[in-house]
């Protein structure tokens, strides 16, 4: 896969300017492994995503734009976007112009070390979360650029934890990539929406969970918060499902997160095997 961070993207940055008829500050540029971010000369931003085509599947790649319709969410609004085939590669470029955020984002996209959150940051977590779970779309979230489905859940989940009822049976819409690099304080917005769809109950919970791993009283504090959701089957699903991830076979030996993941995720097992 195209790391977006080790590639020539000069092309692609003239040419958004171009269609977009604004200039892109170069001395702001943002590049991560399958996007690039810029702020424009009229005071919004523009983020410019790499999708394969094969990775598309029935969202058709426009996550942004189509978020615009989720009421109750703090987020960025949309205002403009592009989309065009890479004339060599299967590949589809998107740009999506929104407004900025109301502050930097929380931090990596896993932290090391406890963010400093002002009062009120996690009621306007869970007021977005919760007005994003009463939404309705056709669109399926894609965690890590991959439809879910059952089917994807109790696969990865049975790699780890092969003896474990994985059925899911409530679905709700998720931003599907909740994590402290696409938040931001001390405002509480979420961005980067090109994943969100619908997805078993606490996908998102259970993310933001495993983002925070590596400071045990922080991902506490997101299962407090978010309890109705860890409490739920589906919940304890979605815990598995990420934790599997970082327990799985393709997982980093080193990763600080395993000890925490390994300790719940165990604890879950036994709650699932005994419901």
């Amino acid at each position: 896969m195209t790391d977006l961070r080790r590639v020539p993207v000069d092309g692609v940055l003239e040419r958004v300017e171009s269609t977009l008829g604004t200039r892109l500050d170069r001395a702001t540029v943002i590049r991560k492994r399958r996007s690039v971010g810029a702020r424009t000369g009229r005071d919004t931003w523009v983020r410019i995503e790499r999708r394969g085509l094969d990775r598309i599947g029935m969202q058709g790649g426009d996550g942004t734009p189509s978020a615009e319709a989720l009421s109750g969410v703090a987020k960025p609004a949309w205002l403009a976007g592009i989309a065009w085939r890479d004339e060599v590669e299967p590949v589809m470029w998107r740009a999506d112009e929104t407004t900025l955020l109301p502050s930097a984002p929380v931090g990596s996209a896993v932290v090391t070390d406890a963010p400093q959150l002002p009062y009120g940051w996690w009621a306007q977590l869970n007021a977005s979360l919760d007005a994003l779970a009463q939404h309705r779309t056709n669109r399926i979230a894609t965690p890590d650029t991959k439809t879910i489905t059952q089917e994807l859940a109790a696969r990865t989940i049975h790699q780890v934890f092969p003896q474990v009822d994985v059925t899911v049976s409530e679905w709700h819409p998720a931003h599907a990539d909740l994590n402290w690099a696409n938040m931001t304080a001390p405002e509480f917005c979420v961005f980067d929406w090109e994943d969100w769809g619908m997805a078993p109950r606490g996908l998102d919970s259970a993310t933001l969970w495993a983002a925070s791993l590596a400071v045990p009283s922080l991902a506490d504090r997101v299962r407090a918060e978010r309890s109705a959701d860890f409490a739920s089957r589906d919940g304890k699903v979605m815990t598995l499902f990420v934790a599997a991830k970082i327990l799985g076979p393709h997982a980093h030996p080193e990763d600080p997160r395993r000890v925490g993941a390994r300790a719940l995720a165990e604890q879950v097992v036994q709650e699932l095997q005994t419901d």
